[in-house]
């Protein structure tokens, strides 16, 4: 189905009525190997208590209502949301200076169900494995039609031998400033117009925090 313009202006009438249904807390663990290359991205998700809810229910875990999963829910739970469809990014974007780097698909999916909340870990191999000097490196998690709001909630590291010696900068979005900018180009166009033919492109990594890393060359 194409996106109609008259149904996104609907949504959009100001910047506090365009939001997502599924949230998650969101980390990364950067991993560089021991010649400074960027080798794998490890990200965790933390999702909302209510998704949290109709994930088990789906799956028929936490029968009893206790909060804690026997060994066999826990391993139907496991690699729950890495079945992904072809052509999927991940909801991810690693980019070296302008660049998008390549990554691999999930990897060691881990998950957990804690105080009603299901924390999944995967890991995504940078197919390229960038030297340091490529940099910086930026991270951004977003679903481009911002069902999903990934928020970077939890921790975000380093690990290997540039620990310590890179910086890391966080760069909040500037949502209020993309909704009316959205809001203007939309409101130029014809009621019926279709969004894809007129390029008019999705909200979701306008909303998204980046996180940007600079480390030593040498």
């Amino acid at each position: 189905m194409k996106p109609i313009l008259a149904s996104v202006l609907l949504l959009l009438p100001n910047p506090l009525q365009a939001h997502p249904h599924v949230f998650v807390d969101t980390g990364f663990e950067v991993l560089f190997d021991a010649d400074n290359r960027l080798d794998a991205i490890k990200v965790t998700w933390s999702y909302d208590e209510f998704y949290s809810l109709l994930v088990t229910e789906d799956l028929g875990l936490d029968r009893d209502g206790d909060g804690k999963l026997t060994q066999a829910e826990h391993f139907l739970l496991t690699g729950f949301d890495t079945n992904w469809d072809e052509g999927f990014n991940g909801d991810l974007e690693v980019r070296a200076g302008e660049e998008i780097l390549p990554l691999s698909g999930p990897l060691e999916a881990a998950t957990e169900f804690a105080e009603g909340r299901i924390v999944s870990t995967h890991m995504r191999k940078v197919v390229a494995r960038p030297p340091v000097n490529s940099g910086p490196f930026s991270i951004k998690a977003f679903d481009p039609s911002y069902y999903t709001a990934y928020e970077i909630k939890l921790p975000v590291r380093i690990s290997g031998p540039l620990d310590g010696r890179c910086m890391l900068e966080r760069l909040d979005p500037d949502i209020e400033g993309a909704l009316a900018q959205m809001q203007a180009q939309l409101l130029r166009l014809d009621a019926n117009a279709d969004l894809e033919e007129n390029d008019i492109p999705l909200l979701g990594a306008e909303f998204a925090t980046e996180i940007l890393i600079t480390c030593p060359s040498s």
